[in-house]
């Protein structure tokens, strides 16, 4: 058992307290990694606000980090202390049903106990003022030392920046995959909401060929870095012309339209705004609690396609490597996403930072 500084979000609405917790080794299959770092994303804000339904408190949150391999547990096989990994939301064991379909990324081969916010034994690794502390999504990369199953850490090349290959855990790798997989070249693309995931699709679909780029937000700042990534128009979306707007430079409707806000009534104007006979709906935001989409036959009748998206669809383990590769190669750029470094004590002002819209996206670190 190793002391750790972590941040406890103890109940809905509340800032974070940042304080020692205690932290149990790695058992079987499980592995103790040291966080060097951890991006700040709008999932964590969902837990904080009391909407996502897969946390429980008192909670360590974070799911977007980096860091080394202190010690593994008994049976894992594919690491060993000193590797550099990132933590995975979405675990890939290999040998589940859906990992053997390859038909998708999803792998629930743990989830019923992830979603409890415990380890695949059924108890945490965390404890706080002598009272068990939950895990958040299987990561917490909110605590200095965290406990992550083997089958939830991809091993990267030791040559990437942990602080800033640390936002590959979600938002980087969902919104480049997201578009590698269903953007074409020649593509008429439109992204709505230009935060963490929304600027890398459009760096995803730069990459994959789009004609036109069309970022949607309700904050003009937000476009500047945009069209640096690759977006080649901005709608206002507090203007009320959304539909007409991108429909006048779509000649008629988009090819593909990502939605990143988890507003339900944003993901209706996504999909409304798809072209008959053949426009995708992509669904990657993170919606409220029990929110529901209503969409009449005749918006899919006509051959508009809704799918949602999950990291991506980029397999974890097999799968990040590549998208490492990609940053590291200059092919897609990270470092420009980082809009605030903070030390770890500040979290709470990230936060703050990300709700005011003044941050794209901010990173903690340890050290």
């Amino acid at each position: 058992m190793i002391k750790s500084l972590a941040a406890i979000c103890v109940a809905p609405h509340l800032p974070f307290v940042i304080d020692e917790i205690l932290v149990d080794g790695p058992g079987a299959g499980e592995v103790l990694v040291e966080i060097a770092a951890s991006g700040l994303c709008h999932t964590d804000l969902t837990a904080i606000e009391g909407s996502n339904s897969s946390c429980v408190y008192p909670a360590v949150l974070g799911h977007e980090g980096a860091g080394r391999v202190i010690e593994t547990g008994p049976g894992v096989s594919t690491l060993r202390p000193g590797d550099h990994v990132i933590p995975l939301y979405g675990p890939e064991c290999g040998v589940c049903k859906m990992c053997l379909s390859r038909r998708t990324n999803l792998c629930w081969s743990i989830k019923s106990t992830r979603d409890r916010g415990v380890m695949p034994d059924g108890s945490p690794r965390f404890r706080w003022q002598g009272e068990p502390l939950h895990h958040f999504m299987g990561t917490s990369t909110f605590s200095r030392y965290t406990v992550v199953p083997e089958i939830a850490l991809c091993r990267i090349r030791e040559d990437a920046p942990l602080d800033t290959v640390c936002l590959l855990g979600c938002g980087v790798t969902t919104g480049v995959g997201a578009a590698l997989a269903d953007v074409r070249e020649g593509d008429n693309v439109v992204v709505f909401g230009l935060g963490g995931i929304g600027v890398n699709i459009v760096q995803g679909a730069r990459i994959a060929g789009a004609h036109a780029i069309i970022g949607v937000d309700l904050h003009a700042s937000k476009a500047q870095i945009a069209r640096e990534l690759g977006m080649t128009h901005y709608v206002d979306a507090s203007a009320g012309r959304v539909l007409e707007e991108i429909r006048d430079v779509c000649d008629g409707g988009a090819d593909v339209a990502f939605e990143c806000t988890g507003h339900v009534a944003v993901m209706r104007q996504a999909l409304d705004c798809c072209h008959a006979g053949w426009g995708t709906c992509v669904l990657l935001g993170v919606e409220p609690r029990d929110a529901l989409m209503q969409v009449p036959p005749v918006a899919v009748r006509y051959g508009r396609t809704v799918k949602g998206s999950y990291f991506g669809g980029v397999r974890g383990r097999t799968g990040l490597g590549r998208i490492v590769d990609l940053y590291m190669d200059g092919h897609i750029d990270i470092d420009r996403l980082v809009t605030r470094r903070l030390p770890f004590e500040q979290i709470n002002r990230g936060f703050e930072l990300m709700v005011s819209g003044e941050s794209l996206r901010s990173v903690v670190s340890f050290t």
